[in-house]
């Protein structure tokens, strides 16, 4: 990996921080953030926007620590969250709760009525039934929540299918032919304020053409709302931005805003972009130490003491991550598929990786800031990995590795008289 994590003298740092240190200071696996990164990042999108009024919701589902989430309440981030949990980490994290979208298709009562009481900014809609039971809570709250509704505009965005959800066949948005009902609908809602319309049509998406139809249809949209009288206060672009995994071209965040921009021009209402992925996942690395090199005539393979547990992607995805040693070795290089202890075939980092390693050696996985930890689990009751933030020289532990004990922390044993 290129800037923030580079060699000097054939050993991987992070900013001005060895790895090897890390590894032998927090254990293995651990998960390792760059904070100029993620800074850099954020900012990237802020300054691009900065001639019209804006609003940057981080999508925290990427990575929702504690520390990243700071990081970026202290760079005047707004969130966008799909569950309470999320919305609590935000609060914690000294996020505002007036720029927090709230979004998902299966909000329940008791998490719309939270929201509604720490005043979030507003609430994406996704079908007629929560539309209606948003106003219900309200009412019982004697409120008036902030909706916004997020439309299926049927846009191919070329990318995975289990991360494609602009589809007709997917579970998310409003079915174009129904918005316009829907917008006359909520005129007679009495605990209702419509303030915006959006779309999210999926995530890694390498191309810009997606994204502008999206946003065609948005626009066309909003002129029929405007024949009727119904003024909006802003359109969601989504999120969804591609990074570069391994031979990708995605846009850069300059190009893929200023993309968007050349289509708002004079546009009288606010932007609001929800980007996760591109802020976070090429600000982290999952250190990992090799534990045994098995050799037989079909297959070598590393086992690495990291599993599918904690990084779930490969597995579930089928993704393809750089995969690269904490030391540059001289010996020669062999083919391996990177594998992790748990009691899967499935359980697999990398295959078929060109590396000069050896039992004991430390390896990086790259570009694993995204869905990394915010995925995994504790399948075969393997505790969690640590995760540490580095700012430039320093190293700080925002995780604690999970403890076996904490693994069954909540868990009952059966009682004596049974």
């Amino acid at each position: 990996m290129k800037d923030v994590f580079s060699y000097k003298d054939n050993e991987l740092f992070a900013e001005q921080v060895a790895l090897t240190d890390i590894a032998n200071q927090f254990g293995t696996p651990c998960y390792v953030y760059s904070c100029t990164k993620i800074e850099n990042n954020w900012l990237e999108f802020d300054e691009a926007l900065n001639e019209i009024p804006h609003r940057i919701c981080y999508a925290v589902k990427a990575n929702s620590n504690l520390s990243i989430l700071q990081l970026l309440a202290k760079l005047n981030s707004g969130f966008d969250i799909v569950s309470q949990g999320e919305l609590e980490r935000v609060l914690r994290a000294g996020g505002d709760s007036q720029k927090v979208v709230f979004s998902g298709v299966g909000k329940p009562a008791e998490e719309i009525k939270r929201a509604l009481d720490v005043g979030i900014y507003c609430f994406n809609v996704e079908s007629e039934s929560e539309l209606e039971r948003i106003n219900q809570v309200a009412k019982q709250q004697n409120k008036i929540a902030p909706v916004a509704l997020r439309i299926n505009p049927n846009i191919d965005a070329r990318t995975h299918p289990y991360i494609a959800t602009g589809l007709n066949q997917n579970k998310f948005g409003i079915e174009l032919a129904l918005v316009l009902p829907l917008c006359r609908q909520i005129k007679n809602m009495s605990n209702l304020n419509l303030i915006g319309i959006g779309c999210h049509i999926g995530s890694q998406i390498t191309e810009i053409e997606p994204f502008q139809e999206a946003l065609d249809c948005l626009l066309e949209l909003i002129e029929q709302l405007s024949a009727e009288n119904i003024s909006l206060k802003h359109v969601d672009i989504g999120g969804g931005l591609g990074i570069r995994y391994r031979d990708e071209n995605p846009p850069s965040i300059h190009d893929y805003v200023f993309a968007l921009r050349n289509k708002l021009k004079e546009r009288k209402f606010d932007i609001i972009l929800e980007p996760g992925r591109v802020i976070v996942a090429d600000a982290g690395i999952l250190l990992t130490r090799v534990e045994y090199l098995k050799h037989s005539n079909h297959k070598n393979f590393a086992i690495v003491d990291a599993g599918m547990n904690d990084l779930v992607r490969p597995s579930l995805y089928n993704a393809w991550q750089d995969i690269i040693p904490i030391y540059k070795n001289d010996f020669s290089k062999q083919t391996y598929d990177i594998v992790g202890p748990v009691c899967e075939s499935s359980d697999f980092l990398g295959k078929n990786r060109e590396l000069a390693i050896q039992p004991g050696d430390l390896l990086a996985i790259c570009t694993a800031g995204a869905y990394g930890f915010s995925m995994s689990s504790s399948y075969n009751s393997r505790p969690r990995p640590a995760e540490v933030l580095v700012d430039k020289d320093k190293m700080i532990l925002i995780r604690k590795r999970e403890t076996i004990q904490e693994l069954y922390m909540h868990e009952e044993g059966i009682p004596k008289w049974i």
